[in-house]
């Protein structure tokens, strides 16, 4: 995203400049980009709808991955050629691009009608709060000039970490029925499907990005362990309650016991080539988000063969009922130079509704911001439908995207860099890496 600083420069002329052949259409057709390709062809399906019931045609087109897009959108920022609209990594692009002078304010646009459409906790979500106007502050930060109350996209697509993938097949052939719903199951699954399938049968995970072990993976556990308030405190400075403390320990012990079912070598695999390892069968489990079915679906991985579940918490654990918060990964945002800017508007309207969000879905293998009832599944089938069946709110959901209680120097690749060398390297006792990232933490509350 350095780009974005150059891209800032040149933002104003190309919100505010003149005559030009842009890339946005006037009368009855919008142009959409986005970094995507998986979801092209499921906006495709949707915009026919769209066209039959308002006249106007979406056009989409696809650039990626994310670095080519960013400097599509500089280019055409700088040739004034910008499209009617974009899909945005929500309070990433949406706020940069937003501040940058290319986007339309939607705040007076989206009423609780419209709001109304989405899931509760992700309502609010592409709107500045104060909480990013404070960081929008910072000298070197990309959406300087955003101000509270600004809206600069809606949601398309949500999501959280820390949901397991398992290879139904090989579950089934070692007598696994039902997906494991303690962290205890987990394990015991784990040790059936590692003796049917040797080579084969362990966990990837992309730990070549080291925090996806421990914000992925040991964090959803260690919350429903703990609870939310011991949780938070393993972050904290208090040598009685952080890492460093008996129940920092406990959780890395408990943490320890996946060590003898990681795959071999993926200590050395990024997020990509774990998944990939999955899809083409060198592992039984995978550890990622709900954003990864798409990927392995493109990869060969056919979904009927896939079960999800959420990181289980210990069966004595502080949450009975563990469940992940979603938040938005992607959303859409109005160029400020459309000529259409009714029928953009139009379009997010459209892509709110609970119908054609799930045929979205179903398309893209995403998961929709719209509150699909009581039983998903029935509108977006059985591996969707699991999923958004794990998701929450409140005290007993683990929420990835809370970093409240962290300091705000916080960087977690040294301290899961860290956690790596307990598991899966084996390099350390659980106490001692309990010792030094407690140590590393303290080094960023001493930032502040």
């Amino acid at each position: 995203m350095a780009v974005l600083v150059a891209l800032a420069l040149t933002a104003t002329a190309a919100a505010c400049g003149g005559d030009s052949d842009d890339s946005s259409s006037s009368g009855k057709t919008l142009v959409m980009w986005t970094f995507k390709q998986s979801h092209v062809k499921a906006l495709e399906k949707v915009a026919e709808g769209f066209a039959q019931e308002t006249g106007v045609t979406v056009k989409v087109e696809a650039y990626g991955p994310d670095d080519v897009f960013v400097t599509k959108v500089q280019a055409a920022a700088q040739t004034k050629n910008l499209p009617d609209l974009f899909e945005v990594h929500t309070t990433g692009d949406d706020f940069a691009w937003g501040a940058a002078g290319l986007l339309t304010d939607l705040a007076k646009d989206v009423d609780d009608a419209w709001l109304n459409s989405y899931l509760p906790t992700v309502r609010q979500d592409g709107l500045v709060n104060d909480e990013f106007y404070q960081k929008s502050l910072a000298q070197d930060a990309k959406t300087k000039g955003i101000q509270v109350g600004q809206r600069w996209s809606v949601p398309l697509t949500i999501g959280t970490f820390g949901i397991v993938y398992a290879n139904k097949q090989r579950l089934t052939d070692a007598g696994v029925t039902t997906a494991p719903t303690t962290w205890e199951d987990f394990i015991s699954t784990l040790q059936k499907v590692k003796a049917k399938n040797p080579d084969n049968g362990g966990v990837t995970i992309g730990f070549k990005a080291p925090t996806t072990g421990l914000e992925w993976f040991m964090q959803p556990m260690a919350y429903g362990l703990l609870g939310p308030d011991k949780f938070h405190a393993l972050f904290g400075k208090d040598k009685s309650s952080n890492f460093s403390s008996p129940a920092g320990t406990q959780v890395l012990e408990t943490y320890g016991q996946i060590t003898p079912y990681w795959q071999a070598g993926t200590q050395s695999l990024d997020i990509d080539a774990a998944d990939l390892a999955f899809a083409q069968g060198k592992s039984s489990f995978d550890i990622g988000g709900t954003f990864t079915l798409a990927f392995l679906a493109q990869n060969g991985m056919d979904p009927s063969n896939v079960v999800t579940f959420p990181v289980p918490a210990p069966a004595n654990g502080a949450v009975k009922d563990l469940s992940l918060a979603p938040f938005t990964l992607t959303g859409v945002s109005v160029s400020a130079t459309t000529k259409n800017r009714d029928g953009a508007i139009q379009w997010l309207k459209y892509l709110a509704k609970a119908d054609v969000s799930a045929t979205f879905a179903k398309e893209a293998l995403d998961i929709p911001p719209t509150d699909l009832g009581a039983d998903p599944s029935t509108a977006v089938g059985p591996v969707l439908g699991a999923m958004i069946a794990s998701f929450g709110s409140g005290p007993s959901a683990y929420n990835p995207g809370d970093t409240s209680y962290r300091p705000g120097a916080y960087d977690g690749v040294p301290v899961a860099s860290t956690l790596m060398d307990f598991s899966p390297l084996k390099k350390k006792s659980a106490a001692d890496t309990g010792a030094q990232m407690a140590k590393q933490i303290d080094a960023f509350w001493a930032k502040q």
